[in-house]
């Protein structure tokens, strides 16, 4: 007879295998994360500036806003990048 228990405790005890891609995609991924990384920390630095340093509560709210614009703005090309990215890898894995 098989305890099942430790079957499944030695199963979850493995550390999952690591993702791996083709050369040529790898770097890309990783420099459009980075790059996306970047530009999300650049958001939040500039944001927490606004939320500090402005009294005036209208102001704060447009500038925001505007900020956060900039954001989705600056942010989409990277995602359509990662998209059709993630779309070759698909198809290599097919």
């Amino acid at each position: 007879m098989v305890d099942t228990k430790f079957q499944n405790e030695e199963r979850y005890s493995k550390p999952p295998l690591p993702r791996i891609y083709p050369p040529t995609v790898q770097p890309l991924l990783q420099s459009l994360l980075a790059t996306l990384a970047d530009i999300d920390f650049d958001y939040e630095q500039e944001r927490q500036k606004v939320c500090n340093n402005s009294p005036d509560t209208n102001l704060k709210v447009r500038a925001l806003a505007k900020l956060k614009s900039r954001h989705y703005e600056r942010r989409q090309p990277y995602i359509q990048q990662l998209a059709i990215l993630q779309k070759q890898i698909m198809e290599l894995k097919a």
